[in-house]
């Protein structure tokens, strides 16, 4: 899912946040290093989108809501990796772009995960081998 440039900020000051926030904290925010102020009604209607969107929660506070993100920003990039990858009739070459594009660090890192994940699957009961593809 695309995000425009508004809904990424808003979304990286409440993933950036421990609590829930009204329209108005988000919008201060927002405006401390902006060249031009946001209105409120621009952030509260773009948050709103959101929720549609299933990005945002909301709950009644007196009069507003408060903010807060659906999920971590970790679980929606991996959703959008994930997303992308399933738009692929063959995982495979994908797979292997990824992998050549990855930063040796993280390729460490999600090696180290993948290897993780197939002892967990290697010790459940009736695991089988290894698939034959990747489909």
């Amino acid at each position: 899912m695309n995000l425009g440039s508004l809904e990424r900020a808003i979304m990286d000051v409440l993933w950036g946040c421990k609590q829930p926030l009204l329209v108005r904290q988000v919008q201060d925010m927002l405006n401390q290093d902006a060249e031009r102020s946001l209105a409120y009604t621009t952030v509260q209607t773009v948050a709103e989108r959101l929720v549609r969107k299933g990005l945002l929660e909301r709950a009644p506070a007196r009069n507003a809501f408060r903010y807060t993100a659906s999920r971590s920003r970790d679980e929606h990039v991996a959703g959008l990796m994930l997303a992308a990858l399933a738009g692929s009739p063959d995982r495979a070459p994908v797979l292997s772009r990824f992998a050549e594009g990855v930063d040796p660090d993280d390729a460490l890192r999600l090696l180290h995960e993948l290897a993780r994940r197939a002892g967990e699957r290697a010790h459940a009961p009736g695991a089988g081998g290894p698939p034959s593809t990747l489909a």
